[in-house]
């Protein structure tokens, strides 16, 4: 899977979907820095996970940005999704593939070159390092350091993403040591400063 230096950006939907969010969507998903779009919706009944998710994937598809769905091949089938995103307490990754085909399927590494090895030998589409700053999205168990990114990126062509607490001061540090892919949710979605368009323009 090639990821183009332009889009590298892996933007992870914000925990509430409040009035204005597909406007902003549309407008962050038109700068072309998009490679990935994650559904990642903790306290959603499956129902409105389905309407949000159906509208969210024809948006995603207009701007030719990858739509997965956290943690839940299911749900990803369902709505027809590029591929999903595990967690390493979610589903197996042979499972996911049996429910999802030949889709995209990421995986958490946390810092663990072990779990990466592992990842890479289930042929994954990406491996998942983090977090690499305090981030206010979920509570954060595994630090990483630069030092994880490099170490992958000599063992495998496999794309890698780098998560937790990205923004417009710490981006270029990952970009420069390895990172193909940036996920980042609360920088763009509750940023005090910037509104999502204006806080995507500010990663070059």
């Amino acid at each position: 899977m090639k990821i183009s230096k332009k889009r590298f950006i892996y933007l992870i939907s914000p925990n509430n979907i409040y009035t204005r969010f597909y406007q902003d969507l549309r407008e962050v998903l038109s700068t072309g820095k998009v490679s990935f779009f994650q559904l990642r919706l903790k306290k959603y009944s499956l129902k409105n996970k389905i309407l949000i998710g159906r509208k969210i994937n024809l948006i995603c598809k207009k701007y030719h940005v990858k739509f997965l769905v956290n943690d839940d091949p299911s749900l990803a089938k369902k709505l027809n999704a590029d591929g999903c995103h595990l967690g390493q307490k979610d589903t197996r990754i042979n499972e996911a593939r049996k429910i999802i085909g030949n889709k995209i399927i990421g995986i958490t590494c946390h810092n663990s070159i072990k779990l990466a090895k592992a990842a890479i030998k289930e042929k994954v589409s990406y491996i998942a390092f983090g977090a690499f700053f305090s981030t206010k999205t979920k509570n954060v168990n595994y630090r990483a350091t630069t030092k994880v990114l490099n170490k992958a990126k000599k063992l495998t062509k496999t794309p890698i993403v780098a998560i937790g607490g990205i923004n417009n001061y710490n981006y270029k540090k990952l970009l420069l040591n390895n990172a193909n892919l940036l996920a980042i949710s609360s920088y763009v979605w509750n940023n005090k400063k910037y509104k999502p368009l204006e806080a995507i323009e500010k990663l070059k």
